[in-house]
């Protein structure tokens, strides 16, 4: 009878313990965020995106025709919309209007930035279109995001330069910035792009989350829409503002000059002193229910199912 009543109690143990996992699959899920930039030119590629799930995200040139139009579509969903915001890049191009320079005074950034945020209602971020040379000037990337600061606006860095100083500009304001990881569509051929959608399938899985950005060229459309249907059950798409808190995963910002140096931390730490073994103490219940629940957590089975789950509940 004791060893039914034991039993029982373990059985029980085991399904609360299994529901749980399960519970925080989503917990456990790396997340993926993808936003499709260059919005407000071309209103049939942007209708195919806008048919996508609505955690696709989408970034509006302010001065395109179709700005407004598009805004107001993207929002009726629900989706998540930025403006993207044209900045000046080192190399020589035309330019769309309003581009953003280093050597603007902080009244006509100001300006700009007023004017883009009516031309795109519903916007949550603002992220730069082009823009190596704006973005890696600190003076004027500050300016930026001293006029971002009175729009409750996250700023999303397309790091189309690795010495970017935006996070750096972004200290002392109430700016949050975020960075994207991967470019889909720097090649338009398809393999290429289903390359670097999986690059950044394993980046969120690796690293708990990454931003991919694309635009509405017609190999891009029909990637994702082959395969953001077939995600793994252990990667969610999400909106960029969901990663505001995430931890960082970059190191790029330098310390400041006068830092102190670290001290570096001396790896001998002795010899570990022979200590005389003790007798095992005798495995208790909830021991023996521990070592049962750490060996199914780590079972080939909790696994696949943690990584399928979502698709049996469909």
């Amino acid at each position: 009878m004791a060893g039914k009543i034991v039993l029982s109690h373990i059985t029980t143990r085991l399904n609360v313990l299994c529901a749980l996992m399960l519970v925080s699959t989503p917990l456990l899920a790396g997340k993926l965020s993808i936003v499709i930039d260059d919005f407000g030119y071309r209103p049939h590629n942007e209708d195919q995106v806008l048919a996508m799930p609505t955690a696709v995200s989408v970034a509006i040139l302010p001065n395109a025709p179709h700005a407004r139009e598009i805004a107001t579509k993207a929002h009726r969903q629900g989706r998540e919309i930025l403006i993207h915001l044209p900045m000046a890049p080192l190399s020589k191009q035309p330019l769309e209007r309003d581009t953003l320079r280093p050597d603007m005074s902080s009244e006509e950034i100001q300006r700009i930035i007023q004017q883009a945020v009516n031309n795109v209602p519903w916007a949550a971020g603002m992220n730069n279109h082009m823009g190596s040379a704006m973005t890696s000037s600190l003076a004027g990337m500050q300016k930026v995001m001293q006029a971002l600061n009175g729009y409750q606006l996250y700023f999303l860095d397309s790091m189309t330069i690795g010495s970017s100083q935006a996070a750096r500009a972004a200290a002392g304001t109430g700016v949050k910035v975020i960075k994207r990881r991967v470019f889909l569509d720097d090649s338009q051929n398809e393999n290429d792009i289903r390359n670097q959608f999986n690059r950044a399938v394993q980046l969120a899985r690796r690293n708990g989350s990454a931003i991919a950005i694309g635009h509405p060229h017609p190999t891009t459309i029909r990637v994702l829409q082959q395969m953001l249907p077939t995600l793994d059950a252990d990667i969610v798409l999400v909106r960029p503002s969901q990663l505001l808190n995430e931890p960082a995963q970059y190191s790029d910002i330098a310390p400041p000059p006068d830092a102190r140096p670290v001290k570096p931390i001396n790896p001998f730490r002795g010899v570990a002193q022979c200590r005389i073994k003790l007798p095992t103490a005798p495995a208790t219940e909830n021991k023996f229910i521990a070592l049962i629940g750490d060996a199914v957590k780590e079972s080939a089975v909790v696994a696949y199912i943690k990584r399928r789950w979502h698709t049996w509940l469909d």
